[in-house]
């Protein structure tokens, strides 16, 4: 549901923002995207804390929020992925740059997949634990894209 209504929004923000030269560069927009799956586990992190020291489930509140970070993440990395993958493999390759970046995402979604099945898998207590290590590679990682953003725009030859 939050693609549905926030894809729109997204595509009218960063045609906006590129109108008026204040769009950010897509290693920027990576970062984000990154940064906000860091603040998604972040904030499951929370909601296992409070689990823990009340000893009451929480509210679904925690989890739509979880989403709505995950999914305006993706909306910063994946549709400007896919283009910049049009934009910057040589015209011969498209369609195997193409299948490279769902190659990709198919991977990422079977190690996601198998470190899921791990989380909580011993006990509840070690649960907050295991989504800060979530939250930090994806935080780290985003914020290490952000800081990286104008040399990788460099090395992108102009492509916007």
């Amino acid at each position: 549901m939050f693609v549905l209504l926030l894809a729109p929004l997204f595509a009218w923000a960063w045609v906006a923002l590129g109108k008026r030269r204040r769009d950010p560069p897509a290693p920027a927009k990576f970062g984000l995207g990154l940064a906000q799956l860091g603040a998604s586990f972040a904030v499951m992190m929370i909601a296992a804390q409070l689990v823990i020291s009340t000893g009451h489930k929480v509210l679904p509140g925690w989890l739509i929020l979880t989403y709505l970070l995950q999914t305006t993440g993706e909306l910063c990395l994946s549709p400007i992925g896919l283009s910049n993958v049009t934009k910057l493999a040589p015209p011969r390759f498209v369609g195997q740059m193409m299948g490279t970046w769902f190659l990709g995402a198919a991977i990422g979604n079977l190690v996601a997949g198998l470190v899921g099945g791990e989380v909580g898998g011993g006990s509840v207590a070690a649960m907050p634990a295991q989504y800060l290590q979530m939250a930090l590679v994806g935080g780290g990682t985003g914020v290490l894209m952000l800081l990286l953003a104008r040399p990788v725009r460099a090395w992108m030859g102009g492509f916007e």
